[in-house]
């Protein structure tokens, strides 16, 4: 496994400071909007707004990088997403917000591609499967250290947007400093969602039902926690506690998804995940701290392990096609289901309490696992032979998925260049 990370420590290093910051900073800013006495709609909105910067993020990178070179780009993302944190924490005006978090998500997204662009360069047919994991393991550990580190100071103060902003600007460092060679440029890759959904609609439908009902979750379920009664503390160990459920039971669900249809798996986890959601809205109303958490466990087994399993069932589908289109639809699916998702969920809030985010996001579940039992029955199941091996994927919570670094993208021929695209990403 050393002789597998080293070359690329410092990429790891890179992407482990960025998660830290952004991971913090996306429960810091609802965090921060409640105190400043935003409205929850107006929360989901600026949740919304960040994953459309995501998208255009995705969309643009290829060709900024193309123009500028990894290390360039990569400053250029840095210095604009270092400076966003910053002005959040000087101004209570719900548009400049809004403003702020496009830039990110647009900077974050092209930040963690050009990371992953370099990792794939670096990695083999022999190393692939090591690196994914160390970088999988990276992700959920750096996502954990942010949700701890919102204790270091006064959400209500200057302190811990400032630490965003610093841990933004220092993940520079690593990349600056590298001594691995730069990549080739980013390729594009030729999206067609129509023919992925004709490949397989529970995919396709699943990809678009996590972003809908799990942005919901990043973004207001700070919100929801503080209404709850829990401090900033409570708050930090109810993220992590839901982020921890997902990690400790994305391997035993996965494997087991190997062994069945993967679409009856996809049916309980969503109704897994609609209990979760269930848990949720009473822990809220019965304001039980332990309650709370515990309910936040729950959902992160059944809703935050979806997607892996989601992705697993796409690529059975699509072994003769490129793994990196396919992941790229997804990804386009994902993002404009998290684009609709905050915003939605928070409508009911002003009426019902922030419990009611998760009645809606259960209702989304549910829904979507009447129409996976609905293709059980009228399309019929792979066999063992034709479903590839499950591979655990990152929480699609705020960048891209590393689409040519997952082992099962070996060996595939190149994608195609823009030029020759229709629709990239």
């Amino acid at each position: 496994m050393s002789r597998a990370i080293a070359p690329v420590f410092s990429l790891l290093l890179a992407t482990a400071i960025l998660l830290v910051g952004n991971g913090m900073l996306g429960t810091l800013i609802p965090i921060r909007a409640g105190l400043d006495g935003f409205t929850p709609t107006t929360v989901g909105v600026i949740g919304s707004v960040y994953f459309a910067g995501f998208l255009l993020g995705c969309l643009a990178t290829p060709h900024l990088v193309r123009r500028a070179g990894h290390i360039r780009s990569f400053a250029t993302f840095c210095g604009i997403a270092a400076a966003a944190p910053l002005i959040h924490a000087l101004s209570a005006d719900p548009f400049i917000w809004s403003l702020m978090r496009v830039l990110t998500g647009f900077c974050f997204a092209g930040l963690y591609m050009v990371i992953e662009s370099w990792l794939n360069e670096q990695s083999t047919n022999e190393t692939r499967g090591r690196l994914f994991s160390a970088y999988l393991i990276v992700n959920l550990s750096a996502l954990t250290v942010g949700q701890v580190l919102l204790n270091a100071a006064d959400p209500g103060g200057f302190v811990l947007f400032a630490v965003c902003s610093i841990l933004t600007s220092i993940a520079l460092v690593p990349i600056a400093m590298t001594t691995s060679v730069q990549p080739m440029p980013i390729q594009s890759t030729r999206i067609d969602i129509k023919a992925l959904f004709a490949l397989s609609p529970v995919g396709v439908v699943g990809s678009f039902v996590v972003g809908l009902a799990n942005a919901p979750f990043w973004t207001l379920a700070p919100l929801y926690a503080s209404e709850s009664g829990l401090n900033t503390a409570g708050i930090s160990v109810f993220m992590s506690s839901a982020i921890v459920g997902g990690a400790i039971a994305q391997w035993p669900i996965g494997r087991m998804s190997d062994r069945m249809d993967r679409r009856r798996v996809i049916v309980v986890l969503s109704i897994g995940a609609a209990l979760g959601e269930g848990a949720l809205v009473l822990a809220g109303m019965n304001g039980g701290m332990f309650a709370v958490m515990g309910a936040g466990f729950l959902f992160g087994i059944f809703g935050l392990t979806l997607y892996s399993v989601v992705v697993a069932h796409m690529n059975d589908h699509g072994q003769s096609e490129s793994f990196v289109a396919i992941s790229g639809g997804m990804l386009i699916v994902f993002s404009v289901g998290s684009i609709i998702g905050p915003t939605a969920a928070s409508v009911g809030v002003s009426t019902f309490g922030t419990a009611s985010i998760f009645v809606f996001t259960a209702v989304v579940h549910l829904i979507y696992a009447g129409f996976t039992a609905y293709r059980i029955a009228s399309a019929p199941a792979l066999t063992e032979e034709q479903r590839s091996d499950f591979v655990a994927v990152p929480f699609p919570q705020a960048h891209p998925l590393p689409t040519e670094l997952d082992p099962r993208a070996a060996d595939e021929p190149a994608p195609e260049t823009a030029d020759e695209a229709d629709e990239t990403i």
